[in-house]
């Protein structure tokens, strides 16, 4: 095997981010497609390089970043911490993957999920190359359909390691071999087990840091927006073209009742008791279009006043959104809201390094983006500026409580005209994505600003379970006379609290 090392320098800009003026976020290339002004080692050829499609990202044990690109190889990249006159180093670990979509690290191997399997890969000589090539998680059909993906792998709290199956799309499609659209764990034995159905594009995986696992779909046939599930077993989501794995040993899915086909949304919940609501929709346009990972913040301040939080990822339009989720009642529900925009491609997969700094690995796959180039890695660093933002939306048994970055102004925030609400949901049928349906307009009765300056309680009237609710909170101020970097935010509200 030809054992490739490139030098090339990190490259440090910020892009528009949409912040205002002092922007607390700074987004670094670490490498973009056709970045002109980057310099290469002085062995560096026209046409020669790294088409770095990042499809997945893990830190090694010696700090460097294993990416896995979609065409089959690992790198092992080098320095992507350091400053921007670094330069980062990179080197082939490994080649020959069927387009892994997930990379993970194991001790001192790195887990990667290709079509046919989990593999694990390990160097046991040290010269910083794979030389085994172990499988470490089977059992699931591969048709060579088009979009017969495999992500992951992701662990959750308990240690399971989880992964997600697309359904099958295009020629050679069989969405009647096992497990297409189901999501299941590994167990120790290396066989796959289910957990979950329903899904039809589950890119992304990631805990929270209660150490439950969730995961990011993509809008399409039977889904009516980006939504973003709670894994547990047995559930049922949205996407019936795999169900026909119900009828193998071992599925822990058996609907009691037919698919409702060409109703609202909270009808096909109601008339399918295996089907879990969503934890959060994501609209269409107004918060993206394709989503594909999410990474819980843990950085203990270091990104900001974001820690718990999701951030999850925007393929389509290069972006990154923030999502707040708390559990009511048994069931996860939450709000979502706008954060970072103008990244280089589709944004495939997140990373939180120890650091605090969080990396955007892309390619835009010949698909379309808002993104100007083709594929790179980028890292997002939070400058200690403190945004003035909504960081979280509770429901409560009347409405809603706001808890922002900083102190409110009392005399805008208190003020039920500062606020604009609207509810709505979604047509579920085998359509390709709904238009927003049964549209309300919700009546702000009080605006209470809590005792400690940075809290709101809104009474409000016409709430509605499993429907979404858009908040627009355009006139208030904070304490020092900001406006709201982002006005705008979406609380999927599965449970009324009683309390």
């Amino acid at each position: 095997m030809e054992i490739k090392t490139i030098l090339l320098t990190a490259l440090c800009f910020t892009t528009g981010i949409l912040f205002g003026v002092d922007e607390p976020y700074e987004i670094t290339d670490i490498l973009t497609a056709n970045s002109p002004s980057a310099s290469r080692s002085a062995d560096w050829k026209p046409g020669e390089g790294i088409a770095l499609e990042v499809s997945g990202m893990d830190f090694m044990p010696d700090g460097r970043l294993a990416v896995a690109i979609r065409k089959g190889e690992v790198w092992l990249l080098d320095g992507v911490l350091g400053g921007s006159a670094d330069r980062v180093s990179y080197k082939l670990f490994a080649s020959g993957l069927h387009e892994p979509l997930g990379a993970l690290r194991d001790g001192d191997s790195l887990l990667v999920t290709q079509r046919t399997e989990v593999t694990r890969l390990r160097d046991t000589n040290g010269d910083g190359v794979a030389d085994e090539y172990l499988t470490a998680g089977r059992g699931w059909n591969v048709s060579g359909a088009y979009h017969g993906y495999a992500y992951g792998p992701k662990r959750d709290g308990r240690g399971n390691l989880w992964v997600t199956l697309n359904v099958d799309m295009g020629d050679h499609a069989d969405n009647n071999a096992p497990w297409r659209g189901w999501g299941g764990i590994i167990t120790p034995g290396g066989d796959f087990k289910p957990m979950v159905a329903g899904m039809r594009s589950p890119c992304g995986l990631g805990a929270n840091l209660a150490g439950e696992m969730f995961c990011v779909d993509q809008q399409g046939t039977w889904v009516p927006a980006t939504p973003i599930y709670h894994m547990r077993k047995g559930a049922f989501f949205l996407n019936p073209e795999g169900i026909a794995s119900q009828n193998l040993p071992g599925s822990p899915v058996k609907l009691s009742a037919k698919v409702p086909q060409k109703v609202p949304y909270p009808d096909a919940v109601h008339a399918l008791p295996e089907m879990r609501p969503p934890a959060v929709w994501l609209p269409y346009n107004k918060m993206g279009r394709s989503g594909t990972d999410l990474a819980v913040c843990n950085a203990g301040g270091k990104f900001g006043p974001f820690d718990g939080q999701f951030m999850v990822a925007e393929f389509t339009d290069a972006k990154i959104s923030r999502v707040f989720l708390e559990k009511v009642d048994g069931e996860y529900q939450g709000a979502t809201f706008p954060f970072l925009s103008g990244f280089a491609s589709g944004i495939v997969r997140l990373l939180f390094a120890d650091d605090g700094s969080l990396f955007a690995g892309m390619t835009s796959r010949g698909w379309s983006s808002l993104g100007t180039k083709s594929y790179g890695l980028q890292r997002v660093r939070w400058k200690g500026v403190t945004p003035f933002a909504i960081r979280e939306m509770r429901a409560k048994p009347d409405g809603f409580e706001l808890v922002f970055t900083v102190p409110v102004d009392a005399v805008s925030a208190g003020n039920a005209a500062s606020y604009s609400m609207k509810s709505n949901t979604y047509f579920y049928s085998s359509a390709y994505g709904s238009d927003e349906i049964d549209i309300r307009p919700l009546k702000i009765l009080t605006a209470t600003v809590g005792t400690d300056g940075r809290s709101v309680r809104l009474k409000v009237d016409g709430l509605r379970e499993l429907y979404v609710h858009e908040l627009h909170a355009d006139g208030i101020k904070s304490a020092n006379g900001e406006k709201l970097d982002h006005a705008a935010a979406y609380y999927t509200l599965n449970r009324i609290p009683k309390n």
